[in-house]
């Protein structure tokens, strides 16, 4: 797939091969959509208010950041949320709880990182509306359910969108999968409730012009972990003038990479594929002083660390109106 994601920020004869299939693939979108929206397919509504964190491409746009983000500020404003992953590249499919030390393999890499991060219930599930039930069952205190991803998962209804777009890439060369990075058409923008740019990398977006309310988010920095002494936190001049070598298994390594380069530091670029199964064996790089990675990674690699490798810790960066538009859209 790697490969194939090279061509989809321009129009390419590898992409011109595919279109046939993209056009396939639209209609069936369209229609599976329209079978959900006149109640052929039902959607199962949930005693709370249910927001969904998605985006209409394939790949990595920081999700994940935005779902925290929304976890605190709804905690800071009296709400007890818990939060709905499908667990992507985890073996469980069933509804099953996720707690700090769950395995990724198991559960997923992102849904680990949110039971770490959020401080609320995280539920994961091929299902996400019987993930989500599960959830409250279990933890009936939780007023708002909010899904990690979802946008195109229209079993679970939803009183509040938000789509999230990378800044870097935008929506690519506009087509359909395969021969393009969209799951849904550009039009889908106008439907959501809120649009969520992440300008890590500057680049501009091309938005339509009812497009809904869209915020900038930026990832900071606060600073490095120790994996083996999560206690052990450094700042960037702790790894100047030695040999760093930066591992990403990201939707977009190459923002992870301009991070650290902003904060000053020199390395070797490691890029593995989105949601890599590390090993032991991915990391060994013969003379490396330290091995930095992105906190979804190090999920992953805390069973094998050693006291070389780290993780850069980062938190969005969101208008907090973008918090306050979301409730008002829940009506609180």
């Amino acid at each position: 797939m790697a490969w194939l994601e090279r061509h989809w920020q321009h129009t390419t004869l590898v992409g011109l091969l595919f279109y046939p299939l993209s056009i396939v693939y639209r209609v069936v979108v369209a229609l599976r959509r329209l079978l959900y929206r006149i109640g052929v397919f039902p959607a199962a509504r949930l005693p709370v208010p249910v927001i969904i964190v998605g985006n209409i491409t394939v790949g990595g746009t920081g999700k994940t950041p935005v779902v925290l983000w929304l976890a605190n500020f709804l905690q800071e404003r009296g709400r007890r949320p818990g939060i709905v992953s499908r667990g992507y590249r985890g073996i469980k499919t069933a509804p099953t709880a996720v707690a700090a030390a769950s395995d990724p393999v198991m559960c997923g890499d992102e849904p680990v990182l949110l039971a770490q991060r959020s401080g609320v219930p995280v539920w994961i599930g091929a299902d996400r509306a019987a993930a989500a039930t599960a959830l409250l069952a279990a933890n009936p205190q939780c007023d708002i359910i909010i899904s990690d991803d979802g946008l195109q998962h229209y079993r679970l209804a939803r009183d509040a969108e938000i789509a999230v777009i990378d800044g870097a890439r935008g929506l690519g060369n506009g087509h359909f999968l395969p021969a393009g990075p969209l799951r849904e058409p550009a039009e889908r923008l106008a439907d959501v409730d809120a649009i969520v740019v992440n300008i890590s990398q500057s680049a501009a977006v091309a938005l339509q012009a009812n497009a809904p309310a869209t915020f900038a988010m930026v990832l900071q920095s606060r600073g490095f972990h120790n994996l083996l002494n999560p206690q052990h936190t450094a700042a960037p001049e702790h790894f100047q003038s030695r040999q760093v070598h930066a591992v990403a298994g990201i939707g977009n390594p190459q923002h992870f990479f301009a991070q650290l380069q902003r904060l000053g530091l020199m390395f070797t670029a490691h890029s593995f594929p989105d949601h890599h199964a590390f090993r032991p064996t991915d990391l060994a790089f013969p003379g490396a002083d330290f091995v930095i990675m992105t906190e979804k990674d190090a999920v992953k690699c805390r069973s094998f660390a050693t006291e070389l490798y780290w993780a850069l810790r980062v938190d969005a960066e969101i208008d907090p109106v973008f918090g306050e538009l979301v409730l008002a859209k829940l009506g609180k």
